[in-house]
């Protein structure tokens, strides 16, 4: 057997086995000094020094040690994002804008997943802060007491999103859950709907628009509003199931208020197999504007959040304190939009 001595042997190699910045320094015929600048800085070196270190990095697989650059500069060019689910879509549009805007400005995204019951957000953060991003953005503001301590001395940037108060850890961009509701019950009191009711998730976001619709209600004098809870994350199946609970009881709603699309999907679908028309028997609304609401029959009446909005402007939040530029303004309200439609 031979061994092309042009190609590291991995047991020359210590540690993790790693290939190393030297190895493809000596695969490349150049000095490592100068396949790091080719990595780092390539406008510091010939055309031909790059050609032969990117030969010689696709040769062995390497790939840069961010890490021990980001000692050098106290930066890691990472942000991490925290979301409770990527199984429902609507939190995608934010991601996506968030990562695309963070990529514009030569940063990376990194995504976790922290769930609605028994959230894992503690153990995330712990994972988080000790890599030491360049910043974290979150969902919500509902956070444990020690996540809250963590995040307040890490001093690492923090922009929660999908919310709003006037007190965050850092920056916020979001909009008012309560408002939401209030407006809501607005909207279906001026299609002439009184009897109303709630179809929703038990998360703690929806939980407070159900509270801005009661109130909104009680202060007009309608009958008692109707709630049925389902686990989040929501789904098709539990709006249907969630319809068919409220129409087994005593004077059915004439109006329901979905927390997600995806559970006024469910309503629509249970609604239509009844016989119900909709909106004349049943008005249905949603939460999200996803993209298949414009296209459902009859085309769904929602609550439109602009997602990309609060991703870019969370990631200029990140990147502006990374950057070392002030931050004037740390709380932007989006606000939010009713989409009317023909369900209502």
């Amino acid at each position: 057997m031979t061994i092309d001595a042009a190609v590291p042997s991995r047991r020359a190699r210590r540690g993790t086995g790693a290939i190393t910045l030297h190895e493809v320094a000596r695969l490349a015929g150049v000095a490592p000094i100068t396949a790091s600048r080719a990595l780092n800085k390539p406008e510091q070196v010939s055309e031909e020094v790059r050609r032969k270190v990117a030969e010689a990095v696709q040769r062995t697989g390497y790939v840069p040690n961010r890490l021990a650059g980001s000692l050098a500069s106290s930066r890691s060019r990472l942000v991490a994002a925290v979301v409770p689910t990527i199984a429902g879509p609507v939190f995608l549009e934010t991601v996506q804008a968030l990562t695309e805007s963070l990529a514009a400005e030569g940063y990376q995204l990194m995504l976790g997943q922290s769930g609605y019951v028994d959230s894992r957000e503690d153990a995330l953060l712990e994972a988080i802060i000790g890599r030491r991003p360049d910043g974290i953005v979150l969902t919500g503001i509902v956070h444990s007491a020690q996540g809250r301590r963590r995040l307040l001395s890490a001093g690492i940037p923090v922009v929660e999103t999908w919310d709003l108060t006037p007190t965050p850890i850092d920056m916020l961009v979001g909009f008012s859950h309560d408002e939401v509701g209030r407006a809501v019950v607005q909207h279906l009191r001026a299609k002439g709907h009184r009897r109303l009711a709630i179809v929703s998730g038990d998360d703690e976001r929806a939980q407070r628009r159900n509270r801005g619709f009661i109130a909104a209600a009680s202060a007009a004098r309608l009958p008692k509003v109707r709630i049925v809870e389902v686990p989040a994350p929501t789904t098709l199946r539990s709006g249907r199931i969630a319809l068919n609970d409220l129409l087994m009881q005593t004077s059915p709603p004439d109006a329901v208020f979905c927390s997600s699309d995806l559970l006024a999907l469910g309503v629509l679908t249970e609604a239509q197999a009844r016989g119900l028309s909709v909106p004349d028997d049943l008005a249905v609304m949603g939460f999200g504007d996803l993209q298949f609401a414009a296209d459902l029959q009859p085309a769904l009446t929602t609550v439109r959040i602009d997602g990309t909005a609060i991703g870019r402007q969370a990631a200029r939040f990140i990147v502006d304190r990374a950057e070392g530029r002030a931050v004037a303004q740390r709380v932007v309200d989006i606000g939010f939009s009713i989409v009317e439609r023909d369900s209502v």
